[in-house]
C-alpha cells in the first residue's frame, strides 16, 4: 500500500501572495500522481499547508475514483488553542476524510514528530512545501529522505521534484 500512498508536510505559515501559486502546483501534482496509480493521501491536520493539501484532495477526490485522504493526527486535543474559525475548518475535514489515525491520546513533547514519522513509514512519496532548513517540516522531509521517499517540493524557489 505504501507504494501507492502520497504524505503531505509544509509550514503553517504561507505567505497570501504565494497562496495561489502553492494551491496551483499542488492540484497539478496530485492529479499527476493520481494518474500514476498514487490513490492514498495522508495529512497531519496543522494549519497551513496541511489544511491547504488535504482540502485539494477532498475537492479532487469527487472526480476522481478511488482517492482517499486520510488524517494522520498527532493526538485528540491538537487543536487546543487554534482560532475558533480553524478548528472548525479542522472538523470539517475531519469529518470528511475516509480514515483517521491517532499517533498519540494525549499531546506530549514528542507526538507531533511521531506523527511526522507515521506520515513518512506509511507513504512512497512526500510532496511538501519546504522553505526553511529548520523546523517540523524540514524534520519530516529529512526522515523522507533518509527513507529514500521521492520528495516533490513545491515551494515557490523550489518546484523541482528532488530525489533522494
Amino acid at each position: 500500500m505504501r507504494e501507492k500512498t502520497c504524505c503531505f508536510t509544509g509550514h503553517r505559515k504561507i505567505p497570501p501572495e504565494e497562496r495561489a501559486g502553492i494551491s496551483d502546483r499542488l492540484e497539478h501534482i496530485i492529479i499527476s500522481l493520481y494518474q500514476q496509480g498514487i490513490q492514498t493521501y495522508e495529512a497531519g491536520g496543522a494549519l497551513g499547508f496541511d489544511t491547504l493539501a488535504a482540502r485539494t484532495v477532498l475537492r479532487l477526490r469527487e472526480n476522481c475514483p478511488g482517492m482517499k485522504l486520510v488524517l494522520v493526527l498527532p493526538c485528540l486535543t491538537q487543536t487546543r488553542g487554534w482560532k475558533p474559525e480553524d478548528a472548525a475548518e479542522y472538523e470539517s475535514i475531519k469529518a470528511q476524510a475516509d480514515h483517521v489515525v491517532y499517533t498519540a491520546q494525549q499531546y506530549t513533547r514528542g507526538c507531533m514528530h511521531r506523527r511526522n514519522r507515521y506520515l513518512v513509514d506509511n507513504s512512497g512519496i512526500c510532496v511538501c512545501y519546504l522553505t526553511k532548513e529548520r523546523g517540523g517540516t524540514a524534520y519530516t522531509v529529512n526522515y523522507a529522505e533518509k527513507h529514500k521517499l521521492e520528495i516533490i517540493n513545491i515551494a515557490a524557489n523550489r518546484s523541482e521534484k528532488q530525489k533522494p
